[in-house]
């Protein structure tokens, strides 16, 4: 096998890691408005023994069951640009000069994500942490809508000419199979955080959770099953088609076990079917990285668009070093931060410094 397809099959490992573990992240953050509301009989003492959880309370459980993975989960997609820019430059250049402002924007999303998630804790005022949780919940929705947007006209191809440049505008991309592309992330990353908040939390938070998780996954699947079968009858082959099938099993089947109450086998449906259907996108572009819808002979490939063989097989050695740690680690902080997020170990009125932090809340200790 050639350094160059070894490559390409790197990078699209990146980009499944990114979006399985990132997406249920994008999820969380989008729900926070939603599942965090007051309970009913919130502001009530408790006559049954059950305490009823403040809209705040149920907040800092979603925000401290993500609180040691988001940041870890960000660096799937540095390494996956950073691979990119080394074994593949002209893709690199094409992609990031055609698609800059969509990318700019998911950029700044992940600025103002990364600000909320932060600094929600610094001031103890209600009104600042309505202003952060503005902040998570935009960050979270932008990416989540235009990398499904981003990956559609990559796989359908956009205006490259001879010179391996992009020759279209902004609008060029927002066709209505780009946008069915993005709902469907969109959906799909709903659902996804929806499921590891039922995974990851107790009380009626962890059932209002579930519940959501279904209504969003039937909407997700329909969604996701008119994207993935539009770009497959555009440039599928049978395997991409098969893998499609798989993800498409996936999603119903992590359905179906949310409906039975089993958050741990639906959140390995819904993350199967991601990380499938991710792959079912690249084998669907391969040996394409960047098709061109002028001219398929000015389409990027995965041999005029990479490095040098001398690039490609430093590269190869330095992955099968670090690469390895990276799951490891990855593995480890998940296992370490494996419990349940309790409402009862939070109080309502408290100072909320480092909540994002893993601290022993986000431990689920």
């Amino acid at each position: 096998m050639e350094l160059s397809t070894i490559w390409f099959i790197l990078i699209a490992v990146l980009w499944i890691g990114y979006f399985c573990l990132e997406g249920f992240d994008y999820g969380v953050g989008m729900l926070l408005p939603v599942l965090g509301r007051d309970e009913p009989g919130a502001d009530v003492a408790p006559a049954d023994g059950v305490t009823a959880h403040t809209g705040e309370t149920r907040k800092r459980q979603m925000l401290s069951a993500i609180g040691p993975f988001w940041d870890g989960n960000e660096v799937w997609l540095l390494t996956a640009g950073g691979a990119i820019f080394a074994a593949f430059p002209h893709w690199y250049a094409t992609l990031f000069s055609g698609f800059y402002l969509p990318l700019l924007l998911i950029l700044v999303g992940l600025i103002l994500r990364g600000i909320g998630l932060e600094y929600r804790g610094k001031v103890d005022s209600a009104a600042w942490r309505a202003r952060m949780d503005t902040m998570v919940v935009v960050g979270s929705f932008v990416p989540a809508l235009l990398w499904g947007v981003a990956f559609t006209n990559i796989v359908l191809g956009v205006p490259i000419d001879a010179e391996m440049e992009y020759v279209g505008g902004f609008w060029n991309l927002l066709g209505p199979v780009a946008l069915l592309g993005g709902l469907t992330t969109l959906t799909l990353f709903l659902t996804h955080g929806a499921l590891f908040v039922a995974l990851k939390t107790d009380g009626q938070l962890r059932h209002d959770a579930r519940a959501l998780a279904i209504r969003l996954g039937l909407v997700a699947a329909v969604l996701a099953v008119a994207w993935l079968a539009i770009l497959q009858a555009r440039s599928g082959s049978g395997l991409s088609w098969a893998v499609t099938g798989i993800a498409a099993a996936s999603l119903v089947g992590g359905l179906l076990m949310a409906g039975r109450g089993r958050e741990g086998w639906a959140f390995t449906g819904t993350f199967a079917a991601i990380g499938l259907a991710t792959a079912s996108l690249f084998l669907a572009l391969f040996p394409d990285v960047m098709p061109s819808s002028l001219d398929p002979a000015w389409s990027l490939t995965t041999q005029n668009a990479s490095s040098s063989q001398k690039t490609l097989g430093i590269m190869t050695v330095v992955a099968l070093v670090f690469t390895p740690i990276m799951l490891i680690y990855t593995s480890w902080s998940y296992w370490t931060f494996r419990k349940r997020v309790s409402g009862h170990h939070i109080p309502t009125q408290v100072h909320h410094a480092a909540v994002v932090e893993g601290d022993q809340v986000g431990a689920g200790r």
